[in-house]
C-alpha cells in the first residue's frame, strides 16, 4: 500500500484522468487483496506462520496417566526401564519442578481449554534425556509439539539443578569423607577418596567458527566433563564445559577439584601407611595426570611381583569413574550420542541435571544407605579475608604440597608395600 498514495496523487492532481489509470489502480488493489486472502488461508493461527494442530492434550494426559501412573496402570512393570528410576522418585522430581517453575503447572487458555499437564511436559523432557531422541519424536504419544518439548527440556534441567543441585551435586562433607576413607581402607588404599578422569561429549551442532577449538583427538567437536566417582558410582565432582582440544592436564589446571583443599576448607584427613603419616587424601588416576601427592597412578611397565600386583589393583579400582561414565550414558542416552543443541549453556544444564538425577537414583536404589545426603555435618563457612594475613602463606604451602613429586613417589612406594603385605604374600 506504500505505492498507492503516489498513484492517487497523480490521479487527483492530473487534469487528464484516463480510464487506464483507474484500471491500473483497481488491478493493483485486486492483486493486493488476493495476496492477503492467500496468506489468511495458508496461516490460520494467531501468529503468522503458526498452524494450529488439535493434538488432543487432555486425551494424551489421560492415556499417559493410565499407562504409567494410575493405581493399576498398564505398564507398571516397565516404568523403571523406560524412566530409568522408580515411580516415587519420578513423582518427587515432578513435584519439586512444578513447585519451582510455574511453567509446569497445568493452565487454561483464553477460551477455557486445558493446556499440557506437568506429567506431559516432564515425560517429554525425560524421553529426550533417556532415549536421546529428537524433540518431535514424543509428539505422537505425549501430544506435545516440538517447540514445546524443547522449552520443557530447557526449563526442566534448570529446575532440577536449582531444586536438587545443592543436595546431590556437592563436595563430600565430614560424614561422606569418613565413609569414603573406610571404603578405601577396605580395598587396600587408605586415604583414597575416589577416582578421577575425563569424558568427551560429542557436539554435533557446534558452530562452525568454534569447531577448531572444540576438536581434539576424537576428530569431532566435543565438550569435556571432569568427574570424581566413588565405588558406588556416586559422582562427587563434575566440571563441564571446556573444549575438546584440551587434554586432562589442561582441564585439571582449570578445575576447582582441589579448591576447598587449597583454601583450607576441606575436612582434615589423617592416615598412616607403611610407617608414614599423611594429611591429604588422594584420587586414583591414569598415566596422563601429573605426579602430585593427591594422585596415585599405575606403573607403566611394572617389574617385580610387588609392582605388578600394585599396578593391577590400582588399574582395577580406578575403573570406578569409568563405570560411572558408562552407567550415566546408559541411563541418559542424550549424553552418549551427539549433542544437538546449539548453545553450550544448555548442554551444561543437561549434563549437570543428568548427573544429579544419576546420584538420586543411586540413593533411591539403596547403594548408599548409610550416607548423609541432607547436607548435615557440613563444614562451617569460612569468612574470606581481603587483607594480607598469614593464611595466605598456608595457601601457598598447601598448593606446593599438592604438587609435590616427592610426596607422590613416597605415597606410591608405601602403597606398593602396603598392598603386598596385605594381599600379595
Amino acid at each position: 500500500m506504500d505505492r498507492y498514495p503516489d498513484i492517487l496523487e497523480d490521479i487527483l492532481h492530473s487534469d487528464e484522468n484516463s480510464d487506464d489509470e483507474w484500471d491500473m489502480l483497481l488491478a493493483e488493489t485486486k492483486r493486493e487483496e488476493e495476496s492477503r486472502s492467500k496468506r489468511r488461508n495458508k496461516h490460520r493461527g494467531s501468529v503468522p506462520g503458526h498452524r494450529i494442530i488439535r493434538r488432543g492434550r487432555v486425551e494424551g494426559h489421560e492415556r499417559l496417566y493410565h499407562d504409567y501412573f494410575a493405581p493399576n496402570c498398564v505398564y507398571d512393570a516397565f516404568f523403571r526401564r523406560r524412566f530409568r528410576m522408580g515411580r516415587p522418585l519420578f513423582l518427587r522430581i515432578v513435584n519439586g519442578v512444578e513447585q519451582y517453575d510455574p511453567y509446569f503447572v497445568q493452565k487454561t487458555d483464553a477460551i477455557g481449554n486445558l493446556g499440557l499437564s506437568s506429567l506431559q511436559k516432564v515425560t517429554a523432557a525425560f524421553r529426550i534425556l533417556t532415549y536421546g531422541t529428537p524433540a518431535d519424536s514424543v509428539d505422537e504419544y505425549v501430544r506435545i509439539g516440538e517447540s514445546t518439548s524443547i522449552e520443557s527440556l530447557r526449563r526442566f534441567v534448570q529446575a532440577v539443578i536449582a531444586v536438587f543441585g545443592d543436595e546431590y551435586l556437592r563436595p563430600p562433607n565430614n560424614n561422606d569423607i569418613a565413609r569414603l576413607l573406610a571404603i578405601g581402607e577396605q580395598r587396600g588404599f587408605p586415604g583414597m577418596l575416589g577416582s578421577i578422569d575425563c569424558m568427551h561429549w560429542k557436539w554435533k551442532n557446534c558452530p562452525t567458527a568454534w569447531q577448531g577449538m572444540y576438536t581434539g583427538h576424537c576428530h569431532e567437536p566435543t565438550i569435556i566433563l571432569e568427574a570424581v566417582a566413588s565405588q558406588d558410582l556416586w559422582i562427587w565432582h563434575a566440571f563441564f564445559g571446556l573444549p575438546g582440544s584440551l587434554n586432562d592436564i589442561n582441564v585439571l589446571e582449570r578445575s576447582p577439584v582441589f579448591a576447598t583443599l587449597t583454601e583450607g576448607r576441606a575436612p582434615p584427613i589423617n592416615y598412616r601407611i607403611n610407617g608414614h603419616d599423611y594429611t591429604m587424601g588422594y584420587y586414583l588416576a591414569d598415566g596422563i595426570y601429573p605426579n602430585w601427592s593427591t594422585f596415585v597412578k599405575t606403573i607403566p611397565c611394572p617389574q617385580g611381583l610387588k609392582r605388578k600386583h600394585f599396578a593391577a589393583t590400582q588399574e582395577s579400582i580406578r575403573k570406578d569413574v569409568e563405570r560411572a561414565f558408562g552407567v550415566l550414558q546408559a541411563r541418559f542416552a542424550i549424553v552418549r550420542g551427539p549433542a544437538r543443541f546449539w548453545d553450550e549453556e544448555t548442554l551444561a544444564y543437561i549434563m549437570k541435571a543428568c548427573i544429579i538425577m544419576h546420584n538420586m537414583i543411586i540413593e533411591d536404589e539403596g547403594a548408599t544407605n548409610d550416607n548423609d545426603f541432607d547436607g548435615s555435618g557440613e563444614n562451617p563457612i569460612v569468612q574470606v579475608s581481603h587483607v594480607h594475613t598469614p593464611e595466605f602463606v598456608d595457601f601457598i604451602q598447601t598448593h606446593h604440597q599438592i604438587r609435590s613429586n616427592a610426596s607422590h613417589s613416597q605415597l606410591q612406594y608405601d602403597l606398593i608395600e602396603h598392598l603386598w603385605q596385605r594381599y600379595g604374600q
